[in-house]
């Protein structure tokens, strides 16, 4: 089968196999409902399993070949050839080799998604603030070009992220970006609550990747928070003081 997707145009356009699942068109139940690739969620682990299969099948791979790594907030990239027996803790993934698909979860924090077409080298990250912070996406740069890939031939898509106008962030977390650079303040504004202010991930993400040197970097402007809908959003489950959530897959494959 296949299931719905969102696609990126420049990934697209430069024929690469890219696929932003939406939380639609899998087997899960309740917060979960339906597409949740959240291995490390409370979800029933055969409709995890189902649904990952689903996936694979969308990306045209095998499931053992559909890779998605144990995500810790990290600068880390991998680069793998093969499937592997136990989850790397990482945060990005790069490869050469056709037939392996580079998947990443996320439910707020941003999946980004890396091509050099010409080089035939893709890669993926999971990067939330943390990560966004301390380089997961100059990583998986890196980790690109020791496979043969040049920067200025990268083609990179932001899928679903939490939008500035729904991450409400305190003071501590607007010192910590500031204390790396005074620049950083361009990427908040004021909220309603005092002492508060609101931060574009997208568009911090976007600065951080751009600033490396990509041939082009496109934000497909997709609110997680905002878009009940398609999406899974942590923040929105932790508002409504719900017990768990679904998480969100992106992928690539050569």
């Amino acid at each position: 089968m296949s299931l719905p997707v969102i696609q990126s145009k420049t990934l697209a356009a430069a024929g690469v196999k890219h696929a932003f699942f939406t939380r639609n068109g899998g087997v899960s139940e309740g917060v979960y409902a339906t597409l949740n690739g959240g291995v490390g969620s409370s979800d029933a682990p055969a409709h995890v399993a189902e649904n990952k299969r689903r996936m694979a099948e969308t990306l045209g791979v095998a499931a053992e070949r559909f890779l998605v790594p144990f995500q810790i907030h990290s600068p880390d990239c991998l680069i793998v050839d093969a499937p592997w027996s136990e989850r790397p803790r990482c945060d990005g993934l790069a490869t050469a080799t056709p037939g392996l698909a580079l998947g990443v979860t996320g439910a707020d924090c941003g999946m980004v998604l890396f091509a050099d077409p010409k080089a035939k080298v893709v890669g993926a990250c999971h990067s939330g603030w943390k990560g966004a912070l301390t380089g997961v996406a100059e990583a998986t740069i890196a980790a690109m070009e020791k496979l043969g890939a040049r920067r200025t031939e990268m083609v990179v898509a932001l899928g679903p992220t939490i939008g500035p106008k729904s991450y409400e962030v305190g003071p501590e977390f607007f010192a910590t970006f500031t204390a790396q650079s005074p620049d950083h303040a361009r990427f908040f504004t004021p909220s309603a609550k005092d002492g508060h202010k609101m931060f574009d991930l997208p568009a911090f993400i976007g600065m951080r990747v751009e600033r490396a040197g990509v041939a082009s970097f496109e934000n497909l402007g997709l609110d997680t928070y905002a878009d009940e809908e398609r999406l899974f959003s942590y923040r929105r489950t932790t508002h409504r003081k719900e017990p768990d959530y679904g998480r969100l897959v992106s992928a690539v494959v050569l």
